[in-house]
């Protein structure tokens, strides 16, 4: 019996994976080749972009056409069918109403309006995010030959599945606790008010969403995993020659612990390399603490860029 089987079996209700997420931008030819240069499978589906990894059935994305900026559409949260009836009690115990979906979007599940007015789908699917800790690649031990991989014969960077999402809150407390009270996702840890991160007890990374402080809701970030460090150095170049030089990293997080490079995007937000994040098994308790700001970012790395944390979505509206 797997964990995530013995904690759904024990009852416990909760979303157990970010299923999809769904934002919009001004120009698909630009976020085609932003996440192909990134090492995503891009495929086009009913007039959007599709994102998928390479050798993995499920779909994680999709990037719709739009406005004048990116924006975050809305958010397709994964839970187990036997939970569907439980979740739409608990709902209308609490007064949550639900609500037509956005345009573009599949009329199935549940729909609610989540923290800052986005958005959320509760739809019964698989489980895709992980079950295990992420696989963890490092060169051979010392053998009297040469262990890099060669320049010449070097793969480019191909992520293996989406880790989480940050997205900005106006009330990152608030929010918080609509995720933990209403969808079942509990603290990993957090600075203050301003950061939180979150896991599902099903299983899954340090944090399968993350918030952060800001003056409207929307997306920083998305991350994926990759297998080695030499995976997110090969993707920091790989960018770079693909004209996207401007990010984050190479570092360290403190919490979640992963090695990190943030990429920006043409709209200002940053899709992330991350390797070896923490994992919270499903059915352990994770220590949860409120740590000092200085740890809310990284152990190690270059300064944090100006305009990092800024949320390009609300500036223009």
């Amino acid at each position: 019996m797997t964990a995530t089987t013995s904690t759904h079996d024990n009852g416990i209700l909760a979303v157990h994976s970010v299923d999809e997420f769904v934002f919009s931008v001004p120009d698909l030819g630009k976020a085609r080749h932003f996440y192909t240069a990134f090492g995503l499978d891009v495929r086009d589906e009913g007039g959007a972009l599709a994102l998928y990894t390479f050798g993995h059935p499920h779909r994680w994305a999709r990037v719709l056409p739009g406005g004048d900026t990116k924006r975050l559409e809305w958010i397709s949260l994964g839970i187990h069918a036997s939970d569907e009836t439980r979740f739409r009690q608990g709902l209308a115990t609490k007064g949550i109403a639900t609500i037509a979906p956005p345009a573009h979007a599949e009329p199935t599940g549940i729909w609610i309006e989540g923290p800052d007015a986005m958005a959320m789908q509760l739809r019964v699917a698989d489980k895709s995010s992980p079950s295990q800790p992420a696989p963890r690649e490092f060169p051979p031990a010392s053998a009297n030959a040469g262990r890099s991989p060669s320049r010449s014969k070097a793969q480019p960077t191909r992520p293996l599945y989406l880790s989480h999402i940050l997205l900005f809150s106006v009330d990152v407390d608030a929010a918080r606790a609509f995720y933990e009270d209403v969808l079942g996702l509990r603290l990993s840890d957090k600075s203050g008010s301003v950061i939180a991160f979150l896991h599902t007890p099903h299983g899954s990374d340090h944090h399968l969403i993350a918030l952060a402080k800001s003056n409207g809701g929307g997306l920083h970030h998305s991350s994926w995993c990759v297998p080695s460090f030499d995976a997110v150095g090969q993707g920091t170049q790989q960018m770079a020659e693909a004209g996207y030089e401007k990010g984050w990293g190479v570092g360290r997080h403190v919490l979640g612990s992963n090695y990190f490079r943030y990429v920006r995007d043409p709209w200002g937000s940053y899709a992330e390399y991350s390797f070896d994040i923490d994992y919270v098994e499903a059915g352990n308790t994770w220590p949860a603490a409120d740590h000092p700001g200085e740890d809310s970012l990284y152990v190690w790395g270059p300064s944090l860029p100006e305009d990092f944390i800024v949320n390009h979505e609300t500036a223009v509206r």
